[in-house]
């Protein structure tokens, strides 16, 4: 009797050891019983099943990062590139995500795949460059409408990196190069039409006041005598020429006129 007693012991010890599962805080158990699925869902902690009438399966609550691999897209004006991006996930209701998937990470993958194909094959190679945050807006509110009936929430999406062909970053660089000639050359042209306004504005200042255009020589005369140079500067005030050019206008001979 103690023999079997023992035995009878060790076999309840295991079925009990069996029995047992012990549930992360991260954790939930989804309990079938005889193939029917058990209500609500069970952690985290130490939780009791009946085994082998019972089959668990567990499931992780924590968010997941898959990385997409580079896919084959073609623009909406004919530009063959290849986008990386990478999904953030987690499962809300763990029941729905064993019993309405077989493999809810591989239906989640292939999804965000095909969903980055498509949408961005529907925008232009300009947008997909530099309206990155709203594509990524768009790819995680399309992908979060698929997967809530499967008690999955998509909580970002990430464009990484977009490789382009050879031939079409040339064409960008030199698209740059022509975009930085255009600002260079409109922002010289806007400051030669200041400088044009100050001038004229001077002109106008020095036509009420004569006088101000003969100190205008001295301040040059000033600056040139600073230097160390041999130049000789004579100041010829303009009007002393306008008075022997009128004064010897009528002597001049005429002149002939060609045939």
């Amino acid at each position: 009797m103690s023999t079997g007693l023992v035995v009878a012991a060790v076999i309840v010890f295991f079925w009990i050891v069996a029995c047992l599962n012990v549930m992360r805080e991260y954790e939930r158990a989804v309990v079938f019983r005889l193939g029917r699925l058990q209500r609500p869902d069970k952690g985290p902690g130490l939780i009791f099943i009946l085994w082998p009438i019972d089959k668990l399966v567990k499931v992780s609550l924590r968010i997941v990062t898959w990385d997409v691999p580079p896919q084959d897209v073609i623009t909406r004006d004919n530009v063959s590139v290849k986008v990386n991006a990478v999904v953030y996930y987690r499962v809300m209701n763990a029941q729905q995500a064993i019993v309405e998937l077989e493999s809810y990470r591989y239906a989640v993958e292939q999804l965000a795949q095909t969903t980055l194909r498509s949408v961005l094959g529907e925008v232009e190679l300009d947008d997909l460059l530099s309206q990155r945050e709203k594509l990524n807006l768009r790819l995680q509110s399309i992908l979060d409408e698929h997967t809530d009936a499967w008690g999955i929430k998509v909580t970002k999406v990430e464009v990484k990196a977009v490789d382009l062909p050879q031939e079409m970053q040339r064409a960008i660089a030199r698209q740059a190069e022509a975009e930085r000639e255009r600002r260079a050359k409109i922002i010289h042209a806007d400051g030669e039409y200041q400088a044009a306004e100050k001038l004229a504005m001077a002109a106008g200042r020095i036509a009420q006041q004569p006088v101000a255009i003969t100190l205008r020589y001295l301040q040059t005369l000033t600056e040139i005598g600073t230097e160390k140079n041999t130049t000789i500067v004579f100041p010829l005030p303009v009007e002393l020429l306008s008075m022997i050019m009128a004064k010897y206008a009528g002597t001049l001979p005429p002149v002939p006129a060609t045939k």
